[in-house]
């Protein structure tokens, strides 16, 4: 049926990457972008497998409760925001709906508690940081650009923006039809200044057929400009004198090489978590301000450090929560693959925190036992062997701080039947979007926590959480 032919489904639910979910006449499990539960659709298969395929929506013959019409201009187009069609309460249910299917189907987890949903923060105008490709049009790869469809133009042209949706191989470009809605003023403003200062062909940064380009709000009203991909240097300072606000441009070659400094300061500051850190490079803050010290907030509450607790902080940047535990009078170590952001923390001491370099999975055998352990990994979640040594020297506590639902799922499967899941929050920090951020906290089985978590919410007691 692939091709020109149609077919009418109803939406029953949202999947990860926030495609509606609906059945075909079949009984195959089929996915739509754009589409809410509740929706009566019309949808024509782009995809076909054995027992499951995708598909376009055609016509939306009845709308379910809870739809809206996308705010934003290039919502039809722009792969970035996949929820943006629901109202707010009906995107938050569907993140803790994806949470919880992850821990059961993919982690085979029972007993668990009810996810606990947070919204945390307005749905518009939250991200300090945003990344776009520009494609140079029109000048044969060797000259630094990239020929389209066997054509060179005349007149060599500029796209940059966000991928397309289901189509990465196309851009959708950002800013003539105003700002991506989802960005900082100061993003926002810097973003239109860039455009208009970049120069005919944006000469004046790196040469390149495509380069990526991410801007880094500061709450001061500033901001910092990374390019990546690119060769030689353009015209940085002219650049940074005609956009005001924008401090700095680092460049990062293609290979993944050590990025540097093309023009302005090297470190500006910013405020995170009550210190001034400095931004550069690689520096991991995340995307929201207030999404990210109620995320702080909540995993710190639950991992509840005590005076005299051992803690280690995994995968812990310049060490935001071994620091906090270390101030209540703990003793803490973090453990941190990347040197830029051990040096940071080291630079910044604490007492009753210390800073070991190195993988995690190499690490923290040594640094076990501890009465509690917060993880926090990057999207791939953690490597083999971290779960494997926390199950053989097991903490009273361990929160596990994920923002992908999947390899959450998989890591906590790992654990084996040691631990009890006593909590499970999903916080809201991507608005628009599919993606979730999760704080779970589990208790060794033979441990009497110090201080119980108390839900803000009511909830059913919870059960060993084991692998089915």
């Amino acid at each position: 049926m692939t091709g020109s032919d149609t077919e009418d489904v109803e939406i029953h639910g949202i999947a990860a990457g926030g495609t509606g979910v609906g059945r075909l006449p079949d009984g195959r499990v089929v996915f739509v972008h754009r589409t809410a539960p509740g929706d009566r659709v019309r949808i024509r298969l782009t995809v076909e497998k054995d027992r499951w395929a995708r598909a376009r929506l055609v016509t939306l013959r009845t709308p379910g409760e809870g739809r809206r019409p996308a705010p934003c201009p290039y919502y039809d187009r722009c792969g970035g925001c996949t929820l943006q069609h629901l109202e707010p309460h009906l995107q938050l249910e569907a993140r803790g709906g994806l949470v919880q299917d992850a821990l059961t189907r993919i982690g085979k987890l029972e007993g668990l508690p009810p996810v606990e949903l947070h919204g945390t923060q307005p749905e518009f105008g939250y991200r300090n940081r945003a990344s776009f490709t520009l494609r140079r049009l029109g000048v044969r790869p060797e000259a630094g650009a990239m020929v389209t469809a066997g054509r060179t133009p005349a007149t060599p042209q500029v796209l940059a923006g966000f991928h397309a949706l289901e189509r990465p191989d196309r851009l959708v470009d950002v800013g003539g039809e105003g700002p991506c809605l989802l960005l900082e003023p100061t993003v926002a403003r810097l973003w239109h200044d860039l455009r208009a200062a970049w120069g005919h062909n944006a000469s004046r940064l790196p040469a390149g057929a495509e380069l990526r380009l991410t801007l880094r709000g500061l709450v001061d009203g500033t901001g910092v400009l990374l390019v990546e991909g690119g060769g030689g240097r353009g015209d940085p300072e002219a650049l940074l004198a005609d956009v005001p606000g924008l401090r700095a441009i680092w460049s990062r070659p293609a290979n993944g090489g050590r990025p540097r400094l093309l023009a302005g300061e090297e470190a500006p500051e910013e405020r995170w978590f009550g210190e001034r850190v400095p931004v550069r490079p690689g520096a991991f803050l995340q995307v929201s301000r207030e999404g990210a010290h109620a995320l702080h907030a909540l995993a710190l509450a639950e991992l509840d450090p005590q005076a005299d607790d051992r803690v280690v902080d995994a995968y812990c940047g310049f060490g935001v929560y071994g620091r906090a535990a270390a101030r209540r009078g703990a003793r803490a170590v973090g453990i941190e693959l990347d040197p830029e952001a051990v040096a940071m923390g080291r630079a910044r001491p604490v007492d009753g925190f210390e800073l070991d370099e190195g993988a995690v999975e190499l690490r923290l055998p040594g640094a076990l036992p501890a009465d509690r352990v917060i993880l926090n990994p990057p999207r791939g979640g953690v490597a083999p062997g971290v779960m494997e040594a926390l199950a053989a020297s097991p903490p009273r506590r361990l929160v596990y701080v994920s923002c992908d639902p999947a390899t959450l799922a998989r890591d906590l499967r790992r654990l084996g039947p040691g631990f009890r899941v006593t909590r499970i929050q999903a916080v809201d920090l991507f608005p628009q979007t599919s993606h979730v951020e999760t704080v779970v906290t589990l208790d060794h089985v033979s441990s009497t926590p110090s201080t119980p978590s108390t839900p803000s919410t009511p909830s059913t007691p919870s059960t060993p959480a084991t692998p089915a």
